[in-house]
């Protein structure tokens, strides 16, 4: 006989749910965003890009343990190899974006297979190593590849030989596509937000999994779990090959939205960019990551473009004489000061939420459930004697 892990009815139910809130805060975006002033389209596909990247991150730092500081390599792999399918295959984005997701696979396979021989802050630094040595070939000796600085694009005399078939050759530049629906506006963010749902929901379903499970007890206690005969490390490299594959789908997508491939999508910035994601959002969490992504690409891209202006507009209904310092002192936090906030923020909640903005939410709800509790309870204990009319 065989056992299946299947969830119980009021979990599946609370799946479902979460599933379908989630569904409904990520398509409606472009309404709720717009009082943030980040509805428009190019912010709201980076929120569901980043944000695939970090959903996929969590399940080998949230899940397993393992902390990569190389994951931006997976993100690049993914970007080039969307913009060669571009170049050689169709500008329909579905054959970019199952290359880039297959070939970040292997690539992470092979880096994952050396890099698990070793834990904690060794493996932290070993895929640190094959990321930067990644950067740096991108950058100046694969430079056939990926063109070196100057970054992988689609050009006039590209084969393109699906499109060509299809529709015969042609000299002009065409634009990314769905099968006719152009990546760019609004259509380019509803397709991010279908792949992000998509994502989502394979990401809670691993965490609901018996794997899902057992990446958790090599998070726990991984030596005790070898002990019990258990080999954790095929485990350990399924998840890194996984978060791999969203990170080479998320590079995918960013090659869709811009067709654009180059080495600083690399960098060691950007893999502890989606670190600092996690973290902020809530290591380990489902929605978290998520919500780190939103964050800290809405200051990237609102508060950097901060002036001082804008900051007069803003305190505008202030005394003279107290608005000019309280400009000076804000305009520290944006525009190019914008990474001060991030730290500020950033260090605020490791202080009081180590859990991330998700733990805030866990505490707020937790007290409002008491206070509704309490408030019933109350209700309960009042006798009908008590709330008596006068004289009666």
């Amino acid at each position: 006989m065989s056992a299946r892990f299947e969830p119980g009815g009021g979990d599946a139910r609370r799946d479902l749910m979460l599933v379908a809130g989630f569904a409904l805060a990520v398509l409606t975006m472009p309404v709720w965003m717009r009082p943030f002033g980040a509805a428009y389209p190019d912010l709201l596909q980076r929120f569901a890009i980043f944000g695939i990247f970090a959903i996929g991150f969590n399940i080998l730092f949230g899940l397993t343990g393992y902390l990569s500081f190389g994951h931006a390599a997976f993100l690049g792999v993914g970007s080039y190899t969307a913009v060669w399918a571009f170049k050689l295959l169709t500008v329909n984005v579905l054959p970019a974006i199952v290359f880039a997701m297959l070939v970040s696979g292997v690539f992470a396979l092979a880096i994952g297979y050396v890099s698990l021989r070793r834990s904690g802050i060794y493996f932290s630094i070993l895929t640190l190593a094959f990321a930067q040595m990644c950067y740096n070939l991108a950058y100046s000796v694969l430079t056939p590849i990926t063109n070196g600085e100057t970054s992988l694009q689609i050009a006039r005399n590209d084969p393109r030989v699906l499109d060509a078939w299809l529709s015969g050759a042609s000299n002009l530049i065409p634009a990314t596509n769905l099968f006719g629906l152009e990546m760019k506006g609004y259509p380019g963010f509803y397709v991010c937000a279908v792949v992000l749902i998509a994502a989502f929901y394979v990401a809670m379903r691993i965490s609901r999994s018996p794997f899902g499970t057992m990446l958790r007890a090599i998070k726990s206690n991984q030596n005790r779990l070898n002990y019990t005969g258990v080999h954790s490390r095929p485990y350990a490299l399924a998840a890194f090959v996984i978060s791999g594959v969203y990170a080479g789908l998320a590079g995918g997508l960013l090659a869709c939205t811009d067709p654009l491939a180059g080495a600083e999508r690399m960098q060691w910035t950007a893999s502890g960019e989606v670190v600092l994601m996690t973290i902020l959002g809530g290591v380990g969490t489902l929605l978290g990551p998520f919500v780190g992504a939103v964050i800290i690409k809405y200051l990237e891209n609102i508060f950097s473009s901060f002036n001082e202006q804008t900051l007069h507009s803003a305190f505008g209904f202030l005394p003279d004489a107290i608005e000019g310092g309280v400009v000076k002192v804000a305009g520290l936090f944006v525009g190019d000061g914008w990474h001060l906030t991030l730290g500020t923020l950033f260090m605020l909640l490791v202080i009081f939420l180590p859990g991330g903005v998700m733990e805030g939410v866990r505490r707020l709800g937790g007290l409002l459930e008491r206070g509704l509790a309490a408030r019933a309870d109350g209700a309960r204990r009042l006798r009908p004697a008590d709330s008596a009319a006068p004289g009666e």
